[in-house]
């Protein structure tokens, strides 16, 4: 299948999206590929004699044609910003459970990069089982030590996507380190991130961890309380990606149906106009 679907983009006089999503070529300004009926009962039956051959799973065209825009985009973007970013590194931040590890991952993969998530290396260096390991046996502040040590030897090393932990920024000396990067804020409603919290538990989150009682409105209330304090800190990003305002423009109702590729892509884009900007300003 692979094969087939090179074929198609090979054909065209200039790389195009395989697709329908007219909001895609006013926006990025891509060319989008149309095809009329006679042409699309072709391709569809050129693709779904190669997915039999492929013994591949049955799928549906419509779908695979959106498959393809987004995978398509979400390389050639990549490829893209990684030739301006001079081999920065990507901070991520943003609270606990704002998809911060499983974005930058992706991420990762679109720009070339490594990724490294900095609670895990945390737990490395300390020689823990966990973060919450660590705030049980040391406390908070040993951990933040242990973080900001993590941040300022991570900042010294390029090409990386590095996800932070959500209470990261609350050190000024932390964004010393990072702004030897570009720090990306992947903003998410609360209402999601507790609802995101509540179903898998709290066990890793030890800023989170409750008592017996309605794990949302738990969640939710903690949460609240964070984000008062870590509101101003997080508006220092150099890139702010609204989730909410980004599955109102795609036309989704909930948040959950955004895909990390979806908000990859964007991130991409966002930092795309960050640098076109900065280098806009100091010529």
């Amino acid at each position: 299948m692979k094969a087939m679907c090179g074929l198609v983009l090979q054909s065209m006089d200039k790389p195009m999206v395989l697709g329908f999503n007219q909001k895609w070529k006013k926006e990025y300004s891509l060319p989008v590929a149309n095809f009329n009926s006679k042409s699309r009962k072709k391709c569809n039956l050129e693709l779904s004699n190669c997915v039999k051959k492929s013994n591949a799973c049955p799928m549906e065209t419509g779908n695979f044609y959106a498959s393809l825009d987004r995978n398509w985009f979400l390389k050639a973007k990549g490829k893209e910003v990684a030739s301006s970013l001079n081999e920065q590194c990507i901070f991520l931040v943003g609270m606990m459970g704002s998809g911060k590890s499983t974005v930058g991952k992706v991420l990762s993969e679109a720009l070339g990069y490594s990724f490294v998530d900095s609670d895990k290396y945390v737990e490395q260096v300390a020689g823990a089982a966990s973060v919450t390991e660590i705030f049980n046996k040391w406390g908070e502040t040993y951990f933040r030590d242990y973080e900001s040590e993590a941040l300022r030897a991570l900042s010294l090393m390029p090409r990386q996507v590095v996800a932070t932990g959500g209470g990261a920024v609350i050190r000024p000396i932390n964004w010393i380190y990072m702004n030897q990067g570009i720090t990306v804020y992947l903003d998410v409603p609360l209402d999601a991130l507790a609802r995101r919290i509540a179903a898998v538990g709290t066990d890793s989150r030890p800023l989170l961890h409750f008592d017996s009682g309605d794990p949302y409105t738990k969640a939710f209330m903690r949460l609240f309380t964070l984000l008062k304090k870590r509101s101003e800190s997080y508006s220092n990003a150099d890139v702010t990606v609204s989730l909410l305002a980004l599955a109102e423009s795609l036309g989704l109702e909930d948040l959950s149906d955004l895909t990390p590729a979806a908000i990859a892509v964007e991130v991409l884009v966002q930092i795309e106009k960050y640098i076109s900007n900065k280098n806009s300003r100091s010529n």
